[in-house]
């Protein structure tokens, strides 16, 4: 199932955190879109969204999910 899901990611602080993780969450099976926003520190994931997954994969790209908003 198609979801959309915001993820607070208060480590993101430039170019390169947001291609990191763009990086790492999309190659995960079912996203079809990674939207990483600096300047909220948010990670806006659509897709066949799997929490854990998404937790890893940023932790994966050096990065900690502080909430879903």
């Amino acid at each position: 199932m198609t979801t959309t899901r915001t993820y607070d990611v208060p480590g993101i602080s430039c170019g390169h955190c947001k291609a990191a993780i763009e990086e790492e969450v999309g190659q995960l099976d079912g996203i079809i879109e990674v939207d990483v926003d600096v300047d909220s520190r948010k990670v806006t994931v659509t897709g066949e969204v799997d929490d854990d997954a998404i937790h890893t994969a940023v932790e994966e790209a050096g990065y900690e999910v502080a909430g879903t908003s």
